[in-house]
C-alpha cells in the first residue's frame, strides 16, 4: 500500500485548566523552503521556548510553523492589605482629627480605598507553577501531534491530485511519442527545402557542408532522448510518491526536469499537433511544481 505523503500546510488547537489558570495553543503551517519556527509566548514563559523548538524540530521537517500560547487566570486576584501603607494612612487620619476638632473617626471602606493600601497578592512560586508548566509542555505536545495529523490528512489530499496529474502527463507523453513518429518524415521535407535552398544560393557549395547542415536539422528534430528522459522522469516521481516521507525538495527538483524536456520537445516540434501536446504537457507539469510545493 502506498504510504501517505505529509503537506506543510496545517493548523492545530488544544486547550485546558490547570491550577486556575487556561491555557491554549494554536498551531499554524504553512510553505516553507526549510523549517521555521516562530513562538509567541506571554511574558515570564520564555524559559519554554528551547525544550519546545527541540520538539517540533524532532516531529517537523519543512514549513513556516507559528505557535502562539495564551494564558488566562481564571481565579480572581487574592487581595490584601500592606501593612506599611495602612499603617501610614492610619498616622495621617489621627493627625488631620487632631488638627480639625469633632472631625468623625474614619470609615474602614474608605481606609482601604486609599491608593496602595491594598494590593493583590504575589503568585506563589511553588509546586503549582511547575504543575502548569508541565501542563503547558504537555499541551504542546498535544497540539503538535494534532498538527502532524492535520499535515498528512493534507498530504493525503495532495497524494491524489499529482498521481492524477502524473497519469495525465503519462498519458500527453504516450500522445508525443506517436506524434513523434511523424517527426523525420516531416525533418526530411524540410532538409530536402533547405538543401535545395543552399544549392540555389551557393551552387558550389562542397558536399561535406551540406552533409553538416543536414546532420544538424536531423540532430535538431530527434525528440526521442526528451521523451524517454520524460518516461524516466514519470518513473522516478511514482517512486518518490510511493517512498512519500520527507520527499518534497526531491520531487520539487525533479519537476524542474520533467519542465526542461517539455521546452525542448516544443522547442524540437515540426509539426503543430506535437507542439500543442508539448503546450499541454507544459501545463500539466506546472500544475505538479504548484502541487509538489506544498509538500514536505
Amino acid at each position: 500500500m502506498t504510504a501517505s505523503l505529509a503537506s506543510m500546510t496545517g493548523f492545530a488547537r488544544a486547550e485546558g485548566i490547570a491550577f486556575g489558570q487556561s491555557w491554549v495553543w494554536e498551531l499554524r503551517s504553512v510553505n516553507g523552503r526549510g523549517l521555521e519556527l516562530r513562538f509567541r509566548l506571554p511574558a515570564g514563559r520564555d524559559s519554554l521556548e528551547p525544550a519546545l523548538r527541540e520538539r517540533a524540530q524532532a516531529v517537523l521537517k519543512r514549513g513556516n510553523v507559528s505557535a502562539s500560547l495564551t494564558l488566562r487566570r481564571e481565579e480572581p486576584d487574592r487581595l490584601a492589605p500592606d501593612p506599611a501603607a495602612l499603617e501610614q494612612a492610619l498616622g495621617l487620619v489621627a493627625a488631620l482629627r487632631d488638627r480639625i476638632p469633632g472631625c468623625p473617626p474614619p470609615r474602614a471602606e474608605a481606609l482601604l480605598a486609599l491608593p496602595g493600601v491594598i494590593r493583590p497578592l504575589a503568585p506563589e512560586h511553588d509546586d503549582r507553577d511547575e504543575a502548569v508548566t508541565r501542563a503547558l509542555r504537555t499541551g504542546f505536545d498535544t497540539a503538535l501531534g494534532a498538527l502532524a495529523l492535520a499535515r498528512q490528512a493534507e498530504g493525503a489530499r495532495l497524494q491524489a491530485i499529482l498521481l492524477g496529474l502524473l497519469e495525465r502527463i503519462s498519458t500527453l507523453h504516450e500522445t508525443a511519442h506517436e506524434q513523434a513518429a511523424d517527426q523525420p518524415a516531416l525533418q526530411r521535407a524540410r532538409m530536402l527545402e533547405a538543401v535545395q535552398a543552399l544549392l540555389r544560393d551557393a551552387p558550389g557549395l562542397p558536399e561535406e557542408r551540406i552533409a553538416q547542415e543536414v546532420a544538424l536539422l536531423a540532430a535538431r528534430s530527434d525528440v526521442r532522448e526528451e521523451l524517454d528522459r520524460l518516461a524516466s522522469h514519470i518513473e522516478a516521481a511514482h517512486a518518490l510518491l510511493a517512498e512519500a516521507a520527507g520527499i518534497g525538495r526531491r520531487l520539487e527538483f525533479l519537476v524542474q526536469e520533467f519542465n526542461r524536456e517539455a521546452n525542448t520537445l516544443c522547442s524540437k516540434s515540426a509539426s503543430v499537433t506535437l507542439t500543442a501536446t508539448g503546450l499541454n504537457l507544459k501545463a500539466a507539469i506546472e500544475q505538479l511544481r504548484e502541487q509538489a510545493a506544498n509538500i514536505e
